[in-house]
C-alpha cells in the first residue's frame, strides 16, 4: 500500500529545483555548446563569462574546469545590509525580493521583463543568482543556493566564513518572524500572513508547521462556533418555557 505524499515539495525536490537557476561562471577550458531540454549552453571561451544552470556549473567546478562567481547578495557587505534591514530597518516583515530586471532597447527604452506574452517572469529566467544580480535582495532560493555554493564552490566565495556567519544569523532571525507569524494569527490579528520575500526552502520546511497552527485554529474557531449557537439555542429555549409558564398562569 502506498503512503500518501506530503502536500507541496518538500525541501530535497525544493533543492532539486534550485539547480535549474541560473549562475555565472568563468571558464577554464574551452567547451563547445550542449544541446540541453531548456536549450543550448552558450560556447565556453576563457576568459568570457557565461551563464549556465547551477547543476552543470558544479560539475565543471568539481572538474576543475571552471569557476563560479557568486551573485552580488551573497557578499558580506549586502549580507549584512540584508540583516540590518531585518532587524532594525523593518523587524516585522521580510527583507523585499529582488525587483524584476529591465531589458534595454537599441533606442535607449528600457521595459521589464515579462512585458509581453513570449517573455516568462519567474526563475530560472530571471538573473537572480547570477553574477548581475541585484545585491540587498534575497532571491526565492537564496538559501539553498547558498548552502550549495558553500559546500562545494567556497573557494569562490569572498570571505566565506564571515557569509557562514551571516547567513546563520539572517536564518535565525526569518525563522523567528515565520513563528511569530503563526503566533500573530493565532491570536486573531489581521487574520492574514503576509509571505513576501519568504524563500523557496523556508516554505518548504515551515509547511508543516503552518498547516498544523491553521489547522488548531481553524478547531479552535469551529469549537467557538458551536458553543455560541447552543447557547443560543438554550436561551430560545429557556425564553420559550418562560411564556409557556405565563400562560399558564
Amino acid at each position: 500500500m502506498a503512503l500518501p505524499l506530503p502536500s507541496g515539495l518538500v525541501p530535497a525536490e525544493v533543492a532539486f529545483l534550485c539547480e535549474m537557476e541560473l549562475v555565472t561562471i568563468v571558464p577554464r577550458q574551452r567547451l563547445e555548446s550542449i544541446d540541453l531540454l531548456g536549450g543550448a549552453t552558450p560556447a565556453l571561451r576563457p576568459p568570457a563569462r557565461a551563464e549556465l544552470p547551477l547543476w552543470l556549473a558544479l560539475l565543471l567546478k568539481k572538474q576543475r574546469r571552471a569557476n563560479i562567481v557568486p551573485p552580488r547578495w551573497l557578499h558580506p557587505s549586502s549580507l549584512a545590509e540584508i540583516v540590518h534591514h531585518e532587524t532594525k530597518r523593518n523587524p516585522d516583515a521580510f527583507s523585499p525580493p529582488p525587483p524584476p530586471p529591465t531589458r534595454a532597447d537599441a533606442m535607449g527604452n528600457a521595459r521589464r521583463w515579462g512585458a509581453s506574452r513570449d517573455e516568462i517572469l519567474s526563475p530560472p529566467f530571471l538573473p537572480s543568482c547570477t553574477a548581475d544580480a541585484p545585491p540587498n535582495a534575497l532571491p526565492y532560493h537564496w538559501f539553498e543556493l547558498a548552502e550549495v555554493l558553500l559546500a562545494h564552490a567556497s573557494d569562490d566565495i569572498p570571505s566565506s566564513s564571515e557569509v557562514r556567519s551571516l547567513l546563520r544569523d539572517l536564518q535565525e532571525v526569518r525563522s523567528a518572524k515565520m513563528r511569530q507569524s503563526t503566533q500573530d494569527l493565532a491570536e486573531g490579528v489581521d487574520g492574514v500572513m503576509s509571505l513576501r520575500g519568504v524563500g523557496a526552502m523556508e516554505l518548504a520546511e515551515s509547511r508543516g508547521f503552518f498547516l498544523g497552527v491553521l489547522e488548531g485554529v481553524r478547531k479552535i474557531g469551529a469549537s467557538a462556533e458551536a458553543s455560541r449557537r447552543e447557547e443560543e439555542e438554550e436561551r430560545e429555549n429557556g425564553d420559550g418555557d418562560h411564556d409557556e409558564d405565563e400562560d399558564m398562569l
